[in-house]
């Protein structure tokens, strides 16, 4: 199984690109729902995550109140970073069962010629990148970006306090073995993704047509 772990800035396209390979067929894997999987009232993560941010950040049954997680854990990049030390062991090991054979027969492992990983904090997962065939940067201009966020109802202050803790696009490259810029209101991120898929040697079992049409109208 080849793997892709995709990275990229709020709004630049990274999940559309991850969304539109899962839809030709590929294994879609997203970090961030990995990471909410674990948020179960009376575990671990989410005793820590409480004495760590406050118990403010728990809801009526115990578990993460996501919103208020966010107003907290994404004031500054530091917070930023005391969360992902707190979350990142825990996903790195839940993604290591995803992708690896297992060594048991109670772990199920799908059997997909590609797998698909969202990163949004790469540099806090660096050290997971051993396991990617590619790190691909999905990117965009960060004026580009705004506009697209505050046009699917994301408050303008909300970007901008989230954009801040984000790194700029040149250590996104940096960070990967290829970038795909996603500037324009076009195809060409699809176009680049298929190439991509194709120079890899993988067959995906749906058609680049059909994908396209079904993420057009989510």
């Amino acid at each position: 199984m080849i793997t892709l772990f995709l990275i990229g800035n709020i709004a630049s396209g990274k999940s559309t690109a991850a969304r539109y390979l899962e839809r030709r067929g590929a294994l879609r894997i997203d970090l961030d729902q990995l990471a909410k999987d674990l948020y179960q009232p009376g575990s671990a993560v989410v005793d820590e995550i409480a004495q760590e941010f406050g118990w403010g950040v728990l809801d009526a049954c115990g578990g993460i109140d996501r919103s208020a997680l966010a107003a907290r854990a994404f004031a500054s990049p530091e917070d930023a970073q005391r969360l992902n030390a707190i979350v990142h062991p825990v996903v790195l090991e839940q993604l290591g069962l995803r992708l690896l054979p297992a060594n048991c027969c109670s772990v199920m492992v799908p059997e997909h010629d590609l797998a698909v990983v969202e990163v949004s904090a790469p540099e806090g997962f660096t050290d997971a990148f051993a396991l990617a065939d590619e790190v691909v940067a999905i990117t965009a201009p960060v004026e580009v970006r705004r506009v697209r966020a505050i046009d699917r109802g994301m408050v303008p202050s909300d970007f901008d306090r989230r954009a801040e803790c984000q790194p700029s696009d040149e250590r996104l490259a940096s960070l990967a073995s290829r970038v795909i810029d996603n500037s324009s209101a076009d195809d060409s991120l699809f176009d680049s993704l298929d190439r991509l898929v194709e120079g890899l040697g993988v067959s995906l079992p749906v058609s680049s047509r059909s994908a396209r049409m079904e993420e057009r109208h989510v």
